[in-house]
C-alpha cells in the first residue's frame, strides 16, 4: 500500500508553459547554444519593455551589478550609498571593486531605502547612489533623483526583484545611469538564472557589452581583448526562455497580484499580522507576498508552519550584521534600526502562479492561531 505522503506548500515555484519548453527545445536543437539570435532578441525585447535605449543580456543580476559599478569606474577609496535591507549582492557588486557601502536606513512601510536621510551621508568620496527596489516595489525615485543631480552622484537601480514595477508611470530601472533585472527562478519572470543591465549611454552600453564578454572588442573578433573582462554572457537556452517569459510577464503580474489581493483580504483582520503596503505613486510588480509578524517570535512560527508543510522564508537578513560585513566595517545592532526592526519581523509566505484559493485559506487558517 501507498503511504499518505503530505503535499509540501512551497514557498516559490516558476510558471513554465509549453510555448516555454518549445522554445528552448528549439535552441537544443539549433546547435547555437551561445552567442546566437536569442540573446539579442530578448535585448530587444527588454528595451522595448523598460523603455530603455540599451540592454545587455548577462549570466545574473550580481553580474549585471557588478558590470554597472565597473563602468562608472568605481573602486578604491569611492563611497556608494545604499540600503542595507536587501540581498547581499547589492553590496557585494561594491566589494568586488573595493568600493564601500554606505548604508541608510530605510522606508518602515515599503522597506525601501529613505530618501530623507540620503543627504546626510553622503561625503566628499561619494559618487553613487545605488538604489534597490526591493521585493517589487520601486524606492521614492524623484527626491532620490534630486539628491543625486545636487551632489552630482551617480545612480545605480538595482532592480533585480521589480521588473515591472512602475514609479509614477516610469519602469523600474529606466531612471538612472544603469539599471538591472534579475531571472532567478523565484523572480516575476525566468530565465533560469540570468540577469540584464539597461542604460540611456551608448558608452556605458558598449563597455559592458565587452566586459561581459571577456573584454573583447566591438567587432567581437574572438581572440582580440582590449580590455580585463570576464565570462558573464547569457546562453542562448536562457535568452530564448526570456523571450517567451517576457511575452507574458504582464499577465504573470496581474495573476500574483490577484494571490496578493487574496491574501490581504484573508490576512487584514488578523491581529499582529502587517500586509503589505504599497507607496504613493508605485505600483507593485509583486517578487514576494511578505507580512510583518509583530509581538511574536517569527522563527517559531516558521518552524511550525513548516510541519504543516507550509514553506516559509525570513525576507530578509539585513547586510550590515552579516559576519563578514560585521568584521570588515564593524557594523553592530542598532546602527539602522528600522531595517532591523523589519528584518526581525518579515515573512515570506508561498507565492506563485497556481497556489489556489483553497491552499491560500489552508496558509492562512493555520497562521491565525499562531499568531493572534
Amino acid at each position: 500500500m501507498k503511504k499518505n505522503v503530505r503535499k509540501i506548500i512551497q514557498v516559490a515555484k516558476p510558471y513554465i508553459d509549453s510555448g516555454d519548453i518549445k522554445t528552448v527545445s528549439d535552441v537544443l536543437k539549433s546547435g547555437l547554444l551561445s552567442l546566437g539570435p536569442k540573446y539579442s532578441e530578448f535585448e530587444k525585447l527588454v528595451t522595448h519593455y523598460a523603455k530603455v535605449k540599451y540592454a545587455v543580456a548577462v549570466s545574473s543580476g550580481t553580474a549585471g551589478l557588478h558590470l554597472a559599478v565597473k563602468a562608472l569606474g568605481l573602486g578604491l577609496g569611492d563611497e556608494v550609498i545604499t540600503s542595507p535591507f536587501s540581498f547581499i549582492a547589492s553590496s557585494n557588486c561594491l566589494l568586488y571593486e573595493n568600493v564601500k557601502p554606505v548604508f541608510v536606513d530605510i522606508e518602515e512601510d515599503t522597506f525601501n531605502i529613505d530618501p530623507h536621510k540620503i543627504e546626510s551621508a553622503i561625503t566628499k568620496r561619494t559618487k553613487a547612489i545605488l538604489v534597490v527596489h526591493i521585493f517589487g516595489q520601486t524606492a521614492d525615485m524623484n527626491p532620490i533623483m534630486a539628491v543625486a543631480r545636487k551632489y552630482n552622484l551617480a545612480i545605480i537601480e538595482d532592480a533585480c526583484e521589480s521588473l515591472g514595477a512602475k514609479y509614477r508611470g516610469k519602469w523600474a530601472g529606466s531612471f538612472g545611469d544603469v539599471g538591472v533585472y534579475a531571472f532567478y527562478p523565484n523572480k516575476q519572470m525566468t530565465t533560469g538564472e540570468g540577469g540584464m543591465l539597461v542604460t540611456k549611454s551608448k558608452r556605458i552600453y558598449q563597455l559592458c557589452n565587452s566586459l561581459r564578454n571577456q573584454g573583447r572588442s566591438e567587432n567581437r573578433e574572438w581572440l582580440n581583448h582590449v580590455r580585463l573582462g570576464y565570462n558573464y554572457r547569457m546562453d542562448e537556452m536562457s535568452a530564448a526562455l526570456g523571450t517567451t517569459q517576457l511575452k507574458k510577464l504582464d499577465w504573470m503580474i496581474r495573476e500574483k497580484r490577484k494571490i496578493a489581493e487574496y491574501y490581504d483580504m484573508k490576512l487584514r483582520s488578523i491581529s499582529n499580522i502587517i500586509t503589505p503596503k504599497i507607496g504613493i505613486g508605485r505600483t507593485h510588480s509583486w517578487f514576494v507576498y511578505v507580512i510583518r509578524i509583530l509581538n511574536r517570535n517569527r522563527n517559531q512560527i516558521i518552524n511550525k508552519l513548516s510541519k504543516m508543510g507550509i514553506q516559509t522564508k525570513p525576507y530578509i537578513p539585513t547586510i550590515h550584521l552579516q559576519p563578514f560585513m560585521k568584521k570588515m566595517y564593524g557594523f553592530k545592532k542598532n546602527d539602522f534600526p528600522i531595517a532591523e526592526k523589519i528584518s526581525s519581523q518579515t515573512l515570506a509566505l508561498p507565492f506563485y502562479i497556481g497556489l489556489n484559493k483553497a491552499e491560500i485559506t489552508y496558509i492562512c487558517d493555520k497562521i491565525k492561531p499562531l499568531i493572534s
